[in-house]
Order: structure tokens, then sequence, then C-alpha cells
């Protein structure tokens, strides 16, 4: 069963050929039904009816530049970067209070092009010899003027995770989130290891809780900055916790029944459930209607 997991369904047709293609890029640059993404450093601006703001690319500034988005029913939309903004640290409460209106389809469009400027935003220079780097590929890349080295946009690849024991799930909470609330264990994929072996040593490192029998339930691009969650459900061997606690606050393990409650927002449910578009929250779902 394959479940829809928050910033997917976008509606870019991002037409690849064209990011080569220098006279179709330019038609698409000139045509003046095309469209420019609004955002306020990374945070999108939203019309009263909560959904993105789109206006023309006679907004763009002298010095920005354009990266290529994608069409949508034929027309071509972007996004501007600035090559002079700072790169943007944290994320603002005002983008999840966006996140909790946008509809799927705007949430997915949003993350990809705040995904790709959050890049360009971080990424200047050349990483082979230092020197400032050029966007190419309609923004799709950028390549040194130098040493011709060129550089993609790039995701990193994410665990999350449940151990279930006995019929209990085994979550966990980070001191930054709100109180009560408790999620999926998650950490990153290291160079030479599976998703499988990852699942195993995040939950092992973060618990002391060993796991096996691991089944991949989804997948979701998580634009803070720019990453790819995997979502898997494990067998645990035993149910004895042994926190780490540089990586976690606490970590509980919660029945059927608890986790049902918590994801239809009871008031007295034991903990708060992660928000509807983390895949946490789909990951739960999955656990608690068995699949």
């Amino acid at each position: 069963m394959t479940r829809p997991t928050g910033f997917t369904g976008g509606t870019f047709d991002r037409a690849d050929p064209l990011r080569s293609d220098a006279q179709r890029l330019a038609a698409a640059v000139a045509d003046p039904r095309a469209r420019l993404l609004r955002m306020q450093a990374l945070d999108p601006e939203l019309t009263a009816e909560g959904r993105l703001v789109w206006g023309s690319l006679a907004e763009v500034g002298d010095e920005d530049d354009l990266v290529f988005l994608g069409f949508i029913d034929g027309v071509p939309h972007f996004v501007a970067v600035d090559p002079q903004a700072p790169p943007v640290v944290g994320r603002s409460p005002a983008v999840f209070r966006a996140l909790e209106i946008l509809p799927a389809d705007e949430a997915a469009n949003y993350a990809a092009a705040r995904s790709v400027v959050d890049w360009h935003l971080r990424h200047r220079f050349c990483a082979v010899c230092g020197t400032r780097t050029q966007l190419f590929r309609a923004g799709w890349g950028r390549k040194c003027p130098v040493c011709n080295a060129e550089h993609f946009p790039r995701t990193d690849p994410v665990v999350i995770m449940i151990a279930e024991h006995d019929g209990r799930a085994l979550l966990g909470r980070q001191p930054v989130w709100p109180r009560g609330r408790y999620s999926a264990l998650a950490g990153f994929l290291e160079p030479g290891e599976s998703i499988e072996e990852a699942v195993a040593r995040e939950t092992l490192e973060e618990t002391g809780i060993r796991v096996r029998d691991i089944r991949y339930i989804a997948s979701q691009p998580w634009p803070f900055p720019s990453s790819l969650m995997i979502a898997c459900i494990a067998r645990a061997d035993g149910d004895e916790i042994v926190l780490d606690r540089n990586e976690l606050e606490d970590a509980l393990w919660f029945t059927r029944d608890e986790v049902r409650a918590a994801l239809a927002g009871d008031p007295d449910a034991r903990f708060i459930a992660p928000p509807p578009y983390a895949i946490a929250h789909t990951l739960l779902t999955a656990w608690v209607e068995g699949d």
C-alpha cells in the first residue's frame, strides 16, 4: 500500500531537457505568463485563502538569479535567488504555520523551491578550488569558472523508524520540541551503510534497543534543508531502554491505543503526535493500522 506523505504530490513538470537548452529556457523566461514564487527569505507568502503567491518576472531584482521550477499547465514557474543574501539559519514559526494550511500539492511545490534556493545560498563557492561558482542548468547546478567542476543540489538520506515490541511502539523526544511531543527515532545514513543497517544502528545508539526484520513503509522529501526521509518499522528483540541523552531527552513505549489517541488529537492522550505533514505521522498511522 502506497501512503501519501507531506511534501509529495507536487504539480511541476520539471522539464529536465529544457535545463540544458538555452533557447527554450530563454523562451520560458520571455513568456508573459511566466510566474515567480514570492518568498521572504525562505518563507512562502500566502494568499488570504492560504495558497502560494505567484508574481511576475518583472519583480526579479537586477542581480537576482533565476531557477526554473517547471511548468504548470504549460506556464513556466520560477523562483529567484539573491546572490548576496546570507544563508537562512533555522526555521521560522511562520513556515510551520504556513504548512498547517497549505494544500498538499502547493506544500510540495514550495518544498522543492525552498530546498533548491537554500542550496544555492549555502553553496556559492567551489568545493574543489574555492572560486565563486555560477548557476547553470536553469538553476539546478552550479559550475566553477576556473576548474570547471560541476556541483548539483544534494539530498541527504535520513532513516526514520519505529521499533515495535509486544504490541508497543518505541518513540522518543528531543528537548527542542513542544512539551509532550513524541515521535519516531531518526538519523542520517552514513557512507557505506544500507537503509536497514542505518535503522539498526541509529535505534541501538539512541535507545540501546536491538532491532531486526526491518521493513520499508514510505518516503518523504523534507525541505529543512533538503533530506529524503525513509520511514521503516522494525521488530525489537527486547524493551529495556538505555537512553543516549546527547540525542534524546526521553524515549518510551506506547500501545496502539495510546498512539491512536494521540493521532486523533485526544486532549487526554499520553503524548502529542507529530504534525500531519511530517512522515512520522504517516509512519505512526501505518503502525496503528497494522501495515
